[in-house]
């Protein structure tokens, strides 16, 4: 087996990997992320925390399994300026809501992601961008969720910034990659100090 294994099914962190020219695999790790979510919040956690525990929650649960393979967990939380936090839609009129709701304001996107070996986590880095939604009319939000469904229902904020979502924002702070779901510059660089990515 690789020695590298993604434990999440989003294509967009895998074809971060990917063209990054990484050797890796993908595997889901099938975290009850609701129920952990909701636990956390209870706890009064941040998102930035949150987004840490259910990276280190995925990475763990398949690394456990997996003597010796580096296994990558990673999450992203998003977070309204009023304090409110996000998560994925439900459905399309969720995701419509959700963007009505951020629209004409900032939020903060936090992305996580935890290396861990053996059941054990050994290197994370979170993440941070804020982003500015631009005012947008109903009509604006109802045929961009009608015409992305397929591809927004499993992102925190139904957007996908690489595609379409683009034309949502006014403004952006932080990188990228951070934005698409996992914080590739740190990551290369640990994984560079442990001779798994070039030099």
């Amino acid at each position: 087996m690789t020695q590298l294994l993604l434990a999440s099914q989003s294509a967009g962190r895998a074809n971060m990997l990917r063209a990054a020219g990484l050797s890796f695999e993908a595997s889901p790790a099938h975290v009850d992320e609701e129920a952990l979510t909701a636990a956390l919040q209870a706890e009064g956690q941040t998102a930035r925390n949150i987004a840490d525990a259910l990276a280190e929650a995925k990475a763990i649960k398949i690394s456990a399994r997996l003597p010796g393979v580096i296994v990558l967990g990673a999450d992203s939380t998003l977070v309204l300026d009023d304090g409110n936090m996000l998560t994925k839609p439900e459905d399309k009129d969720d995701a419509k809501a959700q963007l009505r709701a951020m629209a004409g304001q900032r939020h903060r996107l936090f992305s996580a992601v935890v290396a861990a070996r053996d059941g054990q986590p050994i290197w994370r880095h979170i993440g941070e961008a804020k982003l500015w939604i631009r005012a947008l009319s109903d009509d604006a939000i109802d045929a961009y969720v009608d015409e992305n469904w397929d591809s927004i229902r499993w992102t925190v904020g139904c957007y996908e910034i690489e595609g379409a979502g683009v034309q949502l924002f006014d403004k952006v702070e932080g990188d990228p990659w951070t934005i698409i779901g996992m914080p590739m510059l740190p990551l290369l660089q640990w994984l560079r100090t442990i001779g798994m990515a070039a030099k």
